[in-house]
């Protein structure tokens, strides 16, 4: 990644926007079983670590935690649950590269083209 955009990945303003965002998701603990209300204190302790392997290049994301969901149909659905600071250092770098490689993301999710026909599906299926 472009230390430039690295830098701008990590300024803590970003770091925080991202950490709210996560929080307000709301979800499981991945595979390190650090919850959200446990992650504030997780991260004063190892953010520092993993900043510099971001920094350096050599961070490696944790692996997922696979939760099994069943279905009405008697299926089951696959999740992988990833670390709270994995979704943390994720949702920072959505918020630097979405303005940059699709600066009209918003617009185009909140309005649809003349003509264009929703693909929203009807309360009746």
């Amino acid at each position: 990644m472009n230390h430039d955009l690295l830098n701008c990945v990590l300024e803590p303003a970003n770091l925080a926007s991202a950490w709210k965002q996560v929080k307000s998701n709301k979800g499981a603990p991945g595979i390190d079983g650090v919850t959200i209300e446990a992650y504030p204190d997780f991260a004063k302790q190892h953010w520092p670590s993993v900043r510099q392997a971001l920094l350096d290049g050599t961070y490696q994301p944790s692996p997922v935690r696979r939760h099994v969901i069943e279905k009405p149909d008697g299926g089951e659905r696959l999740l992988g649950i990833p670390t709270v600071m994995d979704r943390v250092i994720q949702q920072a770098i959505v918020q630097v590269l979405t303005p940059v490689f699709d600066p009209g993301f918003l617009s185009k999710q909140l309005r649809l083209p003349t003509g264009t026909v929703s693909t929203r599906r009807s309360p009746s299926g």
